[in-house]
Parts: C-alpha cells; sequence; structure tokens
C-alpha cells in the first residue's frame, strides 16, 4: 500500500518508496508494476503524475485526479508556484553553507543545452574518523536543503556533481569508492536524495498544501551512523534559518 500524504476530489500526493518508478518507461520494458498503477489500483481512480521524481527517488509526489485538474496542476509547476525541497547526503562539506547553482544542463533526450538552478542549505555537517575513499584519514559529509527552481532530469544529482558533493547512493552521478563504502559497511543500498516536502496553493479551495513526509529508514539509518539526530527530519520543516541536527 503506497502511503497517501492528502487527498481529495481533484489530488492525491504520495510518498513514492525509492525504487518505484512513477510510470511506464520504455527504459523499463516489461516492468509492469509503478506509482501510477498501484495509486489508481489502490484509491480506484484515475490518476496522471503531475510532476516526476526519478526512480531511485522518493517522497512527496503529486497526482491530479482528473483531466480538468491536470493542465492547471502542471501549469502551477511550470510558473513556479509549487514549491519543491528535498534533503540528501553528500560527500564533503559546502564551503558556502547556502547559495544557488546556475548551472546549464544538457538535455538528455534532446541534447540542447537547457538552464538549470537549484538552492542549497547545509543543515548539518560531520567529520568522521573513517577512511572512505582511500585518500585522507577521515571523512567529511553534509546533510543538504534543495529547492528545485527548474526542472531538469537528475538535476540535482547532476548539479551536486558538478560542485563535487557527491550524493551518497548515486551509482550514476556519485562517487563510486564512497558508495563502495557505504554499501560494505552501512548496508546502503539506495539513493540518499528524498523530496521532503511539497507547498502550493490548491487551484480550487485556495488552501495552502505544505505536504511533508519523513525520509525512508534507509536514509534515517545513514544519518545516525553519520551522529545526527533524526528528530528534525521526522517534523515539519521548519522555515528558521537554523537547523540544529549536531
Amino acid at each position: 500500500m503506497l502511503e497517501i500524504l492528502f487527498e481529495d476530489q481533484e489530488l492525491v500526493v504520495i510518498n513514492k518508496p525509492a525504487g518505484l518508478l512513477v510510470h511506464k518507461t520504455a527504459l523499463a520494458y516489461g516492468e509492469e508494476m509503478n506509482a501510477l498503477i498501484a495509486l489508481r489500483d489502490q484509491i480506484g481512480s484515475w490518476v496522471a503524475p503531475v510532476h516526476r521524481l526519478d526512480r531511485a527517488t522518493s517522497g512527496c509526489l503529486l497526482f491530479a485526479k482528473n483531466e480538468q485538474i491536470l493542465p492547471k496542476l502542471q501549469g502551477m509547476f511550470m510558473e513556479r508556484k509549487i514549491q519543491k525541497t528535498y534533503l540528501c547526503l553528500v560527500r564533503g562539506i559546502p564551503s558556502e553553507k547556502q547559495g544557488l547553482i546556475d548551472q546549464p544542463l544538457t538535455s538528455e533526450r534532446s541534447g540542447k543545452l537547457q538552464n538549470a538552478q537549484s538552492k542549497y542549505r547545509v543543515l548539518a555537517e560531520t567529520e568522521q574518523p573513517f577512511n572512505s575513499t582511500g585518500r585522507y584519514p577521515t571523512s567529511r559529509y553534509s546533510l543538504l536543503e534543495l529547492e528545485l527552481l527548474t526542472g531538469r532530469t537528475h538535476q540535482i544529482r547532476r548539479h551536486l556533481a558538478h560542485i563535487r558533493h557527491y550524493i551518497l547512493g548515486d551509482k550514476k552521478h556519485g562517487d563510486n569508492k564512497q558508495n563502495s563504502y557505504f554499501e560494505k559497511y552501512f548496508g546502503l543500498q539506495h539513493l540518499l536524495l528524498h523530496a521532503w516536502q511539497l507547498r502550493f496553493t490548491h487551484p480550487i479551495s485556495g488552501k495552502i498544501l505544505p505536504m511533508f513526509c519523513d525520509p525512508p529508514p534507509h536514509f534515517q539509518h545513514i544519518v545516525e551512523k553519520l551522529g545526527w539526530n533524526c528528530s528534525q527530519l521526522t517534523s515539519a520543516p521548519s522555515s528558521s534559518p537554523v537547523f540544529d541536527l549536531l
């Protein structure tokens, strides 16, 4: 059963598990199960995804429940009226504790260069007494909060790779030595990227909807192994610039 975070007659928001496709794709030919089919069967309604999450990414995913509301919700994404906030664990500690990554990305479909912007904020940082890459006696990591200003394929993963703060568990854009170390010593099998929050105004009722979902157990497990307190990750995000996880 999918966890439903919000549902009314117009839309539904779920907590998508890591590893589940949003919908059928040519890249996963023959694989029938996906979030669209599972949700449709669970609630007994026509549904369509308003946006996408990578298969490896967990978290908040918005669906329309009728064909009339779908273009309105898609338009809100295009006009940046829906705020998307993510959590991820990365290698290293950014020198600037918050900033904007403004780096164009080549479309993986058309090959054209597209503008792409991601805002980030360091929530917590740590230096651990183990050597995960074979280069230094200690290893440093950060917990980041990110907001997407554009919606390109693998945008967060590619942007963080661009600034060399690779997401742990990212096998396509990440650091293979880090991934191997965390798999061997911490049992990590998943990408540590989570769609933590969606915030938007309901296009029919006008009510502000702050949708939030806890990071999955595998994410919380690594957070705890790195010595942080998970309690503030399992409550609604604060607007305060101070986030005390240490």
